[in-house]
């Protein structure tokens, strides 16, 4: 289908590049399968730069399969705190267990077993593979798509499955013998510095010569790619409920259920919003202060707004309005002290190290923080 004249032009020009052009990441300094898994992970819908400071602090408190194996849970997930995805890390920290449960803590160097561990796909056990072990197996993400859809001009849906089948086969055809640590880097690097998704610097490509896409001026339209829905937004309500007395000073948390969405991290008591919409400040108290008495059985005063902000993940996006609140009345015992659910946690700024938050609650607590210094 394609000419092995194209293919090897290819493959020798993509690793002379490389050589000269590649990138001084932390995680590319060793062979260390354990910090390759880790930094893929990472990367997985995340910038490099925003990942590089993580990988440091990640490695640094978990250096080894057996320091994340036995590591408890809120520690990693407080380590992740700021990158998002949470499953990643169970993912990662489940799937490293069993590395060190079943393999005496050394990655898996077959794609049958490393493929078997939760949360490894065949993205993510071709890089390990190929990148730690050298093993001539595809390593292929969007990057590595755009680059083979515009040189080969393959004018399929990168979104199909049929076509990653086709772009698999593709990459493994152009691992030269005994390089493919080195390629699947370079076709990675290559995606991410030169073949952008925009305004491609064809000019400074090592493969310029043989690109079929700019040959036929198709470098902009490649490659093709089915618009994924946009993310559902719902309305949550949030009461930021600040402490008084002996928790002056402090805000109340609460920990999310076992399973589901952000399992087991710690938030600002919310609550969901009819689809129906905003009403006026007055009225979204209101019914913040009953939603959370029926459902959470804690009786809290919002007093005033506070801000507005919003959380995407992938599939929703919510869309938060903040009130200051306090502790009601019905929350006082005959003794004149507090009660708050189970799940609900007194916490000052010098306590959030130890709790795990998704990050918008952490923007809206540093807000808070910042506007108490002022």
């Amino acid at each position: 289908m394609y000419s092995e004249e194209q293919q090897l032009y290819f493959s020798k020009n993509l690793l002379e590049w490389y050589q000269t052009h590649k990138r001084d990441l932390p995680w590319r300094r060793s062979k260390n399968p354990y910090y390759i898994w880790i930094s893929e992970v990472m990367l997985q819908q995340t910038r490099v730069d925003t990942v590089i400071p993580y990988f440091h602090r990640f490695v640094d408190q978990f250096p080894t399969v057996e320091a994340l194996a036995t590591a408890p849970e809120e520690n990693v997930l407080k380590a992740w705190e700021g990158l998002g995805y949470y499953s990643r890390a169970r993912n990662l920290q489940s799937a490293v267990r069993e590395v060190h449960e079943r393999y005496e803590g050394v990655v898996p160097q077959n794609k049958a077993d490393i493929s078997a561990l939760k949360g490894v796909g065949p993205y993510t056990s071709g890089a390990i593979l190929s990148i730690a072990y050298n093993k001539p197996e595809p390593a292929v993400d969007g990057n590595v798509m755009r680059v083979l859809s515009r040189y080969f001009l393959i004018e399929e849906d990168i979104m199909k499955p049929s076509t990653r089948t086709i772009m698999e086969k593709l990459a493994r055809e152009l691992i030269l013998e005994g390089t493919a640590s080195d390629f699947n880097q370079a076709l990675m690097e290559l995606g991410a510095m030169v073949c952008t998704p925009r305004s491609p610097h064809c000019l400074t490509c090592p493969v310029m010569a043989h690109c079929s896409a700019r040959e036929a001026g198709m470098e902009e339209a490649l490659p093709i790619k089915k618009k994924a829905k946009p993310p559902r937004p719902e309305l949550r309500a949030v009461a930021f409920v600040e402490g008084t007395g002996e928790n002056a000073g402090k805000w109340l948390i609460r920990q999310r259920p076992q399973e589901g969405l952000l399992a087991r991290m710690w938030e600002l008591p919310h609550v969901e919003w009819p689809s129906s919409g905003w009403q006026s400040d007055e009225e979204n108290m209101s019914e913040l202060r009953q939603a959370l008495a029926e459902q959470e059985l804690i009786g809290i005063q919002p007093d005033e707004w506070f801000m507005d902000t919003e959380h995407i993940f992938s599939h929703i996006v919510w869309k938060m309005k903040v009130y200051r609140a306090k502790l009601g009345d019905a929350n006082r015992q005959s003794t004149g002290e507090e009660w708050i659910p189970f799940h609900y946690r007194w916490v000052g700024p010098e306590d959030l190290q130890n709790y795990a938050f998704p990050n918008v609650f952490v923007r809206i607590m540093r807000e808070w923080q910042e506007q108490c210094e002022e």
